[in-house]
């Protein structure tokens, strides 16, 4: 039997939707990432830290057909929303938004 058009675009709605929780669950880290920095005065931009990030997600792409320079592009841009998101969670723009209980994986 042959898979078709339609299937497989549920299939790939179905990743998207994992990808979204996954997304989100990174994001609830990132803001107790930036409360932690907050608590400690430790800046928000860490170029060390986000260069790890890339090597280590690129190295995992190898993995896959997407390959380390597609996933490091996608990856910077997950970086800069999680820097940005850090940034409003320093300045308090995240208040009450993200209670601990919130912060279970719902996945």
């Amino acid at each position: 039997m042959t898979i078709t058009l339609d299937e497989l675009r549920r299939d790939i709605d179905r990743v998207d939707e994992v990808l979204v929780r996954l997304l989100n669950e990174r994001a609830r880290c990132v803001c107790e990432v930036g409360r932690l920095k907050k608590a400690s005065g430790i800046d928000i931009y860490q170029p060390d830290r986000e260069k790890e990030v890339l090597k280590h997600v690129r190295e995992v792409a190898h993995e896959g057909p997407l390959g380390p320079e597609a996933i490091g592009r996608l990856f910077e841009r997950i970086i800069d929303e999680a820097r940005r998101l850090e940034r409003r969670v320093v300045h308090g723009e995240m208040e009450g938004e993200l209670e601990p209980e919130s912060l279970k994986s719902e996945i």
